[in-house]
């Protein structure tokens, strides 16, 4: 048994972590440390522990791994009074404000001898696994270029913001999402073109970006925006002998949106309609297109391998040099913004 607790009350603990580790019976949530239980919005869960006092959780010799889910300007300070608790730390992303905190917290850990990693749970959204599936299946031939999109129509959430701050771009708070996805599958690009912008003006939020990585031959592009009225495809994948085209995201966080949870058999699962469509030419030189099942995501996957990495050893599989190499794309994105 792997016994938890967390550091953080909100959207985060509840929406995004809660619903996938209470059905994995391996795992035990013993304590929810909330600083202000005045501002409790969230159902209490039966059999756990709520506590203001962060002594009790850090203390507690049964917990043996804590999940960070504050904002990310307290994560780097969590993180280190975790490790320094002797204990193993999750945190949610971006992991860190800068690469530099990143690099003294994977230190820290790695002397004493303990497991912290970001929470990328993005790994296994469903549209994600099922490009995947299709690269590998080959029908697409060598790959020249991928693009995947994260778009909204959300203006008044730039309008709103009269600053720019670095951790608080829309870079940090999306492109940890995509780029992870970039770099767990691809690894490390040869070359980064940036073009992240504020669309309403210097001094404001970064509410646009797209970023092309380069691999070879192959150019992904990871492109998202604030101002989308009509959302661009989830994901593009061109190759020599045709494209796959998954229109729709992975639908899990709708789900969790609606309260819909994952004891559900069809939850964040795909219908027909959500399907990508495969079009590719045969050896014959017959174009053929075709609808391809979606690969089921599941965010519990990385409480999987935690549990793997803490009890049985096994190596992590969202790894420290994916984490910094992701903080520093990050923050050379944004270091010209002001």
């Amino acid at each position: 048994m792997l016994t938890i607790g967390y550091i953080g009350n909100g959207k985060s603990t509840n929406r995004y972590h809660l619903p996938f580790v209470l059905q994995r019976e391996n795992i035990k949530v013993k304590t929810i440390y909330q600083r202000n239980p005045k501002n409790e919005k969230w159902d209490r869960i039966e059999g756990v522990n709520y506590t203001s006092n962060l002594d009790e959780l850090l203390n507690d010799e049964e917990i043996q791994m804590i999940v960070i889910c504050t904002m990310h300007n307290s994560h780097y300070d969590y993180a280190k009074m975790v490790l320094e608790h002797n204990k193993h730390c999750l945190v949610e992303k971006p992991f860190m404000e800068t690469s530099e905190e990143a690099k003294e917290i994977f230190a820290l850990a790695k002397e004493k001898g303990l497991l912290v990693q970001a929470y990328q749970n993005r790994r296994f959204d469903s549209d994600f696994l099922t490009v995947q599936k299709v690269i590998e299946e080959g029908k697409l031939g060598e790959l020249l270029e991928l693009e995947m999109h994260f778009d909204y129509y959300r203006p008044e959430v730039p309008e709103a913001v009269n600053e720019f701050k670095p951790s608080a771009s829309y870079l940090y708070g999306h492109g940890c999402h995509t780029l992870d996805q970039v770099i767990s599958y691809f690894g490390k690009p040869d070359d980064i073109h940036y073009d992240v912008r504020q669309l309403l003006g210097s001094g404001r939020m970064n509410d646009y970006f797209d970023l092309d990585l380069y691999y070879g031959a192959l150019k992904v592009s990871v492109k998202s925006s604030f101002f989308r009225v009509k959302e661009r495809p989830s994901f593009v994948v061109y190759g020599k002998k045709g494209c796959f085209v998954k229109q729709t995201k992975d639908r899990q966080e709708e789900h969790l949106k609606m309260f819909y949870m994952p004891e559900n058999e069809d939850f964040g699962v795909d219908t027909f309609n959500h399907y990508g469509v495969l079009t590719y030419a045969d050896d014959k030189g017959d174009i053929h297109e075709e609808k391809v099942k979606s690969v089921n995501g599941d965010y519990g996957r990385v409480y999987d391998d935690l549990y793997e990495a803490v009890i049985n050893g096994k190596a992590k599989t969202i790894t420290d040099e994916q984490t910094l190499l992701q903080m520093e794309i990050l923050e050379t994105g944004v270091k010209d913004l002001r």
